[in-house]
């Protein structure tokens, strides 16, 4: 089948964050969104950059179509700032983390819609588990260039995780992972990571497949980690856990937009782009997700393997002029910044630590991080 793919401008950016609602003083998930939706409504009207997600605990804040990380950040800063007020007065704090440390699955709502419903009925207990939230960013860049871009980020795949993985708890316990919402969101069919094609050919022959056997009914339902997006004419990157700091979100869409434009520069200069096997691929998820930046990552077909940090510097200086071409090079500076500080499940389970196990002052400590 053909695949229609929007045409994008090159290097162009936008970010959708997705948020939980909290209730103010139990701290546990309230199902507010549509409170939400119609007070907001009432107050500024319609707004295409609020969407509803899969269950009613739940809102997502995008920006619109911007040249930088800058751009971006100030849009949903915007966002951020009439919607908070919005969530407290139905009584809910805007909560971004990958996963709620002891909110129970068979308390929340799903949001009506036969698409949400159909997913739901297919997918029943793993469906039901989905109390997660992350942050996408899309980038634009041309059609012939979409899958060989998809193939190749995967080798950064456990960078990005390490450093957004904000998801260490599920049900009143503590997983032993950095982000346990890669683990959960694989579960979902045509979740996970992505195969890794040749040719945009190769994509929709897929595509075309999952059509005709009923797995999807849209290719929006292809649910990669990182995949193309063809209404779009984007590459949408999809690693990163939920994120409550404005640095932190500086640091992450500048490190994914640099990312994805220099595969793309790349291309243009006629380079093949490195891939590594599948099963080296797998594996670095994994290592990310259970030990985040303190992981030792497989680098290439050889085998060859590093401990994440020391990569991820030599990484940072290789794409520097890129950022500055991009004009983000103070915000891809932040990523550095990240590892100083304790990324997000270093430092929930700092409070949880701290406070005895108290995971209602986790939810207290990412909460009062969006500032």
């Amino acid at each position: 089948m053909a695949i229609d793919f929007a045409h994008s401008e090159r290097d162009t950016l936008g970010v959708e964050w997705e948020f939980a609602l909290v209730d103010r003083t139990t701290r546990d998930l309230v199902n507010a969104a549509g409170q939400v939706f119609e007070v907001y409504r009432n107050r500024y009207g319609d707004n295409p950059r609020l969407h509803k997600e899969l269950l009613r605990n739940s809102v997502e804040l995008t920006s619109g179509v911007c040249r930088t990380t800058d751009e971006a950040i100030a849009d949903l800063r915007g966002l951020v700032d009439q919607v908070r007020p919005v969530a407290h007065e139905v009584g809910a704090d805007l909560y971004c983390a990958g996963t709620h440390p002891f909110a129970e699955w068979s308390q929340q709502q799903l949001t009506p819609g036969h698409r949400y419903e159909e997913l739901m009925s297919r997918t029943q207990w793993w469906g039901r588990q989905m109390l997660i939230w992350g942050v996408h960013v899309h980038v634009g860049v041309r059609r012939e260039h979409a899958v060989p871009i998809v193939s190749a980020l995967l080798n950064q795949y456990p960078h990005l995780l390490a450093l957004s993985a904000s998801s260490p708890a599920w049900a009143g316990h503590d997983t032993g992972y950095a982000s346990n919402r890669a683990m959960m969101f694989q579960q979902l069919p045509t979740a996970g990571l992505p195969f890794q094609f040749d040719a945009w050919a190769e994509f929709e022959a897929y595509a075309g497949d999952l059509l005709t056997t009923g797995v999807i009914e849209d290719v929006t339902e292809i649910r990669w980690d990182v995949r193309p997006a063809p209404h779009l004419g984007t590459v949408e990157v999809r690693i990163s856990d939920g994120v409550s700091t404005y640095d932190e979100m500086r640091a992450l869409v500048a490190l994914t937009h640099c990312l994805v434009a220099d595969l793309g520069d790349r291309l243009d200069a006629g380079e093949s782009l490195p891939t590594m096997p599948p099963w080296h691929v797998q594996e670095n998820k994994w290592r990310a997700a259970r030990y985040g930046l303190d992981a030792w990552i497989i680098l290439d077909s050889d085998s060859r393997e590093r401990l994440l940090l020391d990569d991820l510097a030599d990484l940072l200086e290789r794409l520097a002029p890129v950022a500055r071409r991009l004009g983000c090079a103070d915000d891809l500076a932040l990523v550095e910044e990240i590892p100083r500080r304790g990324a997000s499940y270093q430092r929930q389970r700092r409070v949880a630590g701290a406070s005895g196990g108290d995971w209602v002052a986790v939810v207290d400590s990412v909460v009062n991080e969006l500032s």
